[in-house]
């Protein structure tokens, strides 16, 4: 897995990567404690909130910006959209009202919203061999689950001497890390197209391709079950361990670090998995796991016992959901990149980006609004919307397995 770093460009922009995460888990945290800061005990509707106008700015813009960018050089498109999340990240320790962050959680994720997506598309083309992109995928899952682990137990050791606006401070660091990286960086050069297509044909081509291709419509299902698990981690552990357990901020950290924890943990089997198994068996079985996660917090959320107890299987609770996560999100890109053309890859991409935060769209609201009424009843509805994903994953795995019988059997 490792090897695939002798690529000086991959090296580069993982380790932008890396960087970046570092920064934007740093800013999961600090934005937690803000939020609670500002609304006590329903700071879960204020991060529902927030992390729903995230959503819209991921499904709204991400596919204009794709579109509008899409024949500008991926250097300056990525540089740009990093010193836009810096610059925000330096304005949010001035905040005071719950409506400033609204507005600066938008234009940061909007510029996210543009930079990931180039990003991620770009990896095929400086590893194009399969077995190195499902290795560079395992690694950038890696990133991700270490940035889940590292950043939450760094934020505590550093909430015990610095206030938590400070942690904005390391955002913005990453970010600009980020940048320098990229700058530095060799990228491979644009593939030519002969066609000239305008913006309007450009920004549904995405969708068309994810709707015509068996694989990338079993992908769709799996988002919402991947949005179902994530939902009721990001928005309501800070609500759990602080309003329902009562413990502090450095708890709060540590609760999110299991759940990254349980994806670190399951990221470095992905490349065996994959391999002895094929990308979707290893998905189906990763969406199942988030829902029995899910059932589990039901039972963690309708009987409670005392803190000692409860604090300790929430966070086994997180780390299977991390488990689960990590065995879908992972091999996913693998599906992007079979089903696109280095042409209309970078829209492909988008268009996973923008309709897997769609789910986002309708499971953040229930785990922040209705958790703010009652956390039981937000497990309770995130479960039944992961069990009518479920569903459908299985159903679309069996269509994708029909489509495969004689090519691309290597998937199943």
């Amino acid at each position: 897995m490792i090897g695939v770093l002798r690529n000086p460009t991959y090296r580069s922009l993982f380790s932008a990567q890396v960087l970046a995460l570092l920064g934007t888990g740093l800013l999961t945290v600090a934005l937690g404690l803000l939020a609670y800061d500002l609304a006590g005990d329903k700071a879960g509707a204020v991060l529902g909130t927030a992390l729903t106008i995230k959503m819209v700015a991921y499904v709204g813009v991400a596919p204009l910006m794709a579109a509008l960018v899409d024949r500008l050089p991926k250097k300056t498109v990525l540089v740009g959209a990093d010193l836009i999340r810096l610059a925000i990240a330096l304005s949010l320790p001035a905040v005071t009202e719950t409506w400033q962050i609204y507005i600066l959680v938008f234009v940061l994720q909007s510029a996210s919203a543009t930079f990931t997506p180039a990003f991620q598309s770009l990896i095929p083309s400086v590893l194009p061999d399969s077995r190195d992109y499902t290795r560079a995928l395992a690694l950038s899952r890696l990133a991700y689950d270490l940035e889940a682990l590292v950043s939450p137990v760094l934020a505590a050791a550093l909430l015990a001497v610095i206030t938590y606006n400070n942690l904005f401070i390391g955002t913005a660091l990453g970010f600009a890390c980020s940048a320098i990286l990229v700058v530095t960086a060799t990228l491979p050069a644009r593939e030519s197209t002969t066609t000239s297509d305008t913006f309007w044909q450009r920004l549904p081509m995405g969708v068309r391709v994810f709707l015509r291709t068996p694989s990338l419509r079993f992908v769709m299902a799996t988002n919402l079950v991947v949005g179902a698990g994530t939902a009721i981690v990001l928005v309501n552990s800070v609500v759990y361990v602080k309003a329902t357990f009562h413990y502090d901020d450095s708890a709060v950290a540590l609760t999110l670090g299991a759940y990254g924890l349980g994806s670190l943990i399951t990221a470095f089997s992905i490349p065996f998995l994959v391999e002895r198994f094929g990308v979707i068996r290893t998905m189906v079985t990763g969406s199942f796991v988030i829902a029995a996660a899910l059932a589990l917090s039901v039972g963690v959320s309708g009987f409670f016992v005392s803190p000692a107890i409860d604090w300790p299987v929430l966070l086994g609770v997180w780390l299977v959901m991390g488990v689960g996560t990590s065995l879908v999100n992972t091999p996913s890109s693998r599906l992007l990149a079979e089903a696109s053309t280095p042409q209309n890859r970078n829209l492909v991409y988008t268009a996973q980006f923008a309709l897997s935060h769609a789910c986002f769209l309708i499971t953040y609201p229930v785990a922040g609004w209705l958790g703010a009424v009652s956390l039981f009843g937000a497990a309770v509805a995130l479960f039944l919307i992961a069990a009518v994903g479920c569903v459908a994953v299985s159903a679309t795995a069996a269509l994708v397995g029909r489509a495969h019988q004689q090519v691309g059997a290597d998937l199943l």
